[in-house]
């Protein structure tokens, strides 16, 4: 498989400054600019500082940041918010203890765990289950199967749960071997698709719904999934900070637990939260939901989820990068055990 633009050099970067997310100098602020109270009691009596990590993906995280929500349950304490572009950047950040908790994928947690990382990073919470929300979308009509794209050039965001599908689907179809792939931000990849320099693109909303208003879709992280290479995006934290702040996390997953059940019980008004933090239409925002699932804190504090299996598809996706050369070993099997942390989520679904 050859590969271009491969300059992460993960090991090497977490030495680097961080790069590819933006700063947010505010707190929690309301895009849209209506608050909501808090589901549990205000805690007054947290005052420190925490730094968190979201990126553009339409899940509960961004209702709660729209809506201020910790600001609101926790009005003590300083929240700051980094935007980030993919996992990998994110991993960056763990790195050099920039951040304390943010959204990531399941693939780059795995990587994150595993040599030559070794990171101590936690599963805190399940943002979603990813299913049709992350695709391979191709220009050429005539290219129906992954088969179909031998010796051509695809974009992927790399250590991403996307990027993570995507070899396991080339894998499947025997073409590992046989496809350039090009490592690109999603808002880089719908410049390179338009520009010409790259034939396909196996990426998340919003950039796969501008890919597809002139390309198609050959297969889906559900198809991956179906195939036993499930995804997810996860809240990642670093060990110390989870250590540390057991009831800062009972706030934050009790924040996250509602929005959840803002998205199944109100879908319209979440869709609006994550429309203002989008800057896309609610209409859009409705649709792109439909390629997640979406768990509540009693569903995720059991099994599958955070719970023994977890951790087994954790070690599983380890595993397949190991064979595809992505990371240089696994750590032991204790380790991914040790990389989820159940017990904010069961403490919430208890109440």
């Amino acid at each position: 498989m050859k590969r271009t633009f491969a300059a992460l050099a993960l090991a090497g970067a977490l030495t680097l400054a961080l790069t590819g997310c933006v700063e947010s100098n505010r707190t929690d602020s309301a895009g849209t600019g209506d608050t909501v109270a808090c589901p549990v009691a205000v805690d007054e009596s947290f005052t420190g500082t925490v730094r968190l990590g979201y990126q553009d993906i339409p899940n509960g995280d961004l209702i709660v940041k729209d809506t201020g929500l910790l600001q609101t349950c926790l009005p003590k304490a300083t929240i700051t918010w980094s935007k980030f572009a993919s996992g990998a950047t994110v991993i960056q950040a763990f790195g050099s203890n920039s951040i304390d908790l943010a959204l990531l994928g399941s693939a780059a947690v795995a990587r994150a765990v595993s040599a030559p990382l070794n990171l101590d990073v936690k599963t805190v919470w399940i943002h979603d289950v990813i299913g049709a929300a992350e695709s391979l979308a191709v220009k050429d009509p005539a290219i129906t199967t992954v088969a179909g794209l031998r010796g051509k050039k695809i974009a992927v965001p790399f250590a991403s749960t996307s990027h993570y599908s995507l070899l396991a689907a080339l894998t499947a179809a025997g073409i590992e071997r046989d496809v350039t792939l090009v490592n690109l931000a999603p808002d880089a990849i719908l410049g390179a698709w338009q520009g010409g320099g790259i034939d396909a693109a196996f990426v998340w909303d919003p950039t796969l719904s501008r890919l597809l208003e002139n390309g198609h879709t050959v297969t889906t992280a559900a198809d991956t999934a179906k195939a036993g290479k499930p995804t997810f995006d996860l809240a990642g934290a670093r060990g110390e900070f989870v250590g540390a702040n057991p009831k800062f996390l009972a706030v934050w997953t009790a924040a996250q637990n509602w929005a959840v059940q803002q998205i199944a019980k109100d879908p319209q008004g979440a869709a609006t939260h994550i429309a203002a933090q989008l800057g896309i239409s609610v209409d859009e925002v409705r649709k792109q939901l439909g390629g997640y699932v979406f768990l509540d804190a009693a569903a995720q504090a059991g099994q599958p989820y955070l719970g023994k299996q977890l951790s087994a598809d954790l070690q599983g996706s380890a595993q397949f990068l190991l064979s595809q050369g992505e990371i240089q070993g696994l750590a032991a099997p204790e380790k991914y055990t040790a990389a989820v942390y159940a017990d904010a989520a069961a403490g919430v679904s208890a109440k």
